[in-house]
């Protein structure tokens, strides 16, 4: 075996080896969080999006979110919306990272990174306050 044929496999084999990701980062996605740690849901109409934000360290603070495609809307009948989503989010924004699931199977292992350094803009959504306090 010549010596560029030795490094050509060491390199083949040092490849196979290394752990496959579908993104640059190296942190691993968390699973989805409890209900219990949601503090918030909304409704992205263009995306056709259920969103819920989640605060993980319990302060109120959104650092974990969840975007679902919505397969049907409707309104109860006290006038509340009603959404039937699918069963695994589509999206998913944790520390400053958005991962996309296209098989939409929960978190796995087989998300990609998406965009990083993002923050979830949650002005986009509640951009008001009324007295001081968010719409």
């Amino acid at each position: 075996m010549t010596p560029s044929q030795l490094g050509a496999s060491i390199f083949l084999v040092s490849l196979l080896l290394l752990p496959v990701s579908g993104g640059w980062t190296k942190e691993v996605l968390p699973l989805e969080p409890d209900l219990a740690t949601r503090i918030d849901e909304l409704y992205d109409h263009e995306a056709r999006l259920f969103l819920m934000l989640y605060s993980l360290k319990g302060n109120g603070q959104v650092d974990y979110v969840t975007g679902r495609l919505v397969e049907d809307y409707s309104r109860s009948s006290y006038g509340n919306p009603v959404y039937r989503t699918e069963d695994f989010p589509l999206f998913y924004w944790w520390n400053h990272t958005m991962y996309n699931d296209p098989e939409q199977d929960g978190v796995n292992g087989n998300e990609r990174v998406y965009q990083e350094h993002i923050e979830f803009d949650i002005l986009r959504y509640k951009p008001c306050t009324f007295n001081g306090q968010p719409c």
